[in-house]
């Protein structure tokens, strides 16, 4: 069987791979960041599409921590905003998560729908592209952000992808060729300039950006979605990464570190 990959991206493309494809849902800032970090840190991880659902299923968990933005704010009755170093910071780990985001959480539980689901960002990439090399279709799809496919997303979904056609997979179709070319060789901060990085400075969450741009392929962990559940699939070490990390800002020295 010929292996193939394809880049797309929005929640809604997701119904498009539900059947006979590895799901990779990437949103960088900062759904799969936080996520990735929550169960990296070892606090339990729900992903949400709506308050309504998040506050049902918060009244089913013992004390949980509901962390979440819509269009930017923080929803009425949420503890804190969607923060991947917030999160890094605190110390109530017992507490299981519950996320909601405009497009990402949605993008997160969609993929938990999938025959495979799993999770990508920055701090995970080179993990993810490693454990889905069992999948012989495998689609990366990242997260609406205001109606765009946000640089940072097409970075992380380009690299894998890219990854994936150097073990001699195949482009799905000349856009995602397309867009692997455009980002092999660019480092994280190429998205510094972009509107989710230009977002985050305006709104005074530089933290945030620091955490995304600071953290490259620092885990080993590969997050997949059951029951809703945000949880380890698998932890690699570093003696089973088949594919090299790259000398660029792309793949920064790992560290096995939350």
């Amino acid at each position: 069987m010929q292996r193939t990959v394809v880049v797309d991206c929005f929640p809604e493309s997701i119904q498009l791979y539900r059947e006979g494809y590895a799901v990779v849902a990437v949103d960088v800032i900062r759904a799969t960041t936080s996520a990735v970090t929550a169960v990296a840190l070892g606090r339990r991880c729900f992903a949400v599409s709506s308050p309504e659902a998040a506050f049902a299923l918060a009244a089913k968990l013992d004390n949980p921590l509901l962390v979440g933005e819509l269009g930017g704010d923080m929803p009425e009755g949420f503890d804190m905003n969607n923060s991947p170093s917030m999160l890094a910071r605190r110390t109530d780990l017992a507490r299981p998560m519950i996320l909601l985001s405009s497009s990402g959480s949605k993008l997160i539980e969609a993929a938990g729908q999938c025959e495979a689901g799993y999770l990508a960002c920055f701090r995970d990439y080179v993990a993810v592209a490693n454990y889905v090399l069992r999948h012989p279709k495998v689609a990366v799809i990242g997260a609406r952000s205001r109606g765009e496919f946000r640089e940072e997303d097409q970075m992380c979904c380009a690299w894998i992808a890219g990854r994936l056609l150097a073990e001699g997979y195949q482009s799905a179709n000349p856009q995602t060729a397309n867009l692997v070319e455009h980002w092999h060789n660019v480092s994280a901060s190429a998205c510094a300039s972009g509107h989710s990085a230009q977002y985050l400075k305006d709104s005074g969450q530089t933290e945030d950006l620091d955490f995304v741009l600071t953290r490259i392929n620092d885990l080993r962990a590969v997050c997949t979605v059951r029951d809703g559940e945000v949880v380890v699939a698998t932890s690699e070490s570093s003696e089973d990464q088949t594919l090299p990390v790259p000398a660029t800002g792309a793949g920064a020295r790992p560290i096995v570190s939350a």
